[in-house]
């Protein structure tokens, strides 16, 4: 089974629930997809869908699913970093309206470098759904580490001190 969650984001983010609706109409995706889609308006035919779950059912699912398709929210990120569950993010865009501004796809942009998986487009999804893989930023090594806080302080302008809190030198 396959979960797709998009959070509690005020905003809609139909762009991936049309892709997961192409990749199961084309049968890409050939077993049980759950979506927890929010405030989007496009709903994946075939998916078993639920606009928002509490908390005891989100935890079900989640430990029912061989994998997780979630949106790149910070909160979802540090959820699913502490499962033994292979995940992938998509990052909400302010050029579709799926958010205020970009820092998902700030967040999305910084933590690919780190090799989290990130899609960018169906056919990422694709590739991961065939392939998953488990990576964790907490993974990551102290220079990848201080190297991903120095891309996040050029983007963000915050202080490297500010940012690596919690990263020993």
């Amino acid at each position: 089974m396959i979960l797709v969650t998009v959070g509690t984001e005020q905003y809609p983010f139909n762009r991936l629930m049309s892709w997961v609706e192409v990749l199961l109409q084309t049968e890409i995706i050939q077993e049980e997809v759950v979506v927890q889609y929010g405030n989007s308006t496009i709903l994946p035919a075939g998916a078993r869908v639920y606009r928002f779950l509490k908390e005891e059912k989100f935890q079900e699912l989640i430990n029912q699913a061989r994998i997780v398709i979630a949106h790149c929210g910070e909160g979802t990120l540090l959820l699913l970093d502490s499962l033994d569950k292979p995940y992938i993010l998509v990052s909400r865009s302010h050029k579709y309206q799926e958010h205020v501004d970009n820092h998902q796809v700030e967040l999305g942009l910084s933590l690919s470098q780190i090799n989290v998986p990130v899609a960018w487009s169906p056919g990422d999804l694709v590739r991961f759904i065939h392939e998953p893989r488990k990576v964790s930023v907490s993974d990551v090594s102290q220079a990848t580490a201080i190297a991903l806080c120095h891309s996040l302080q050029s983007r963000f302008e915050q202080t490297a001190t500010d940012l690596t809190v919690g990263v020993s030198r």
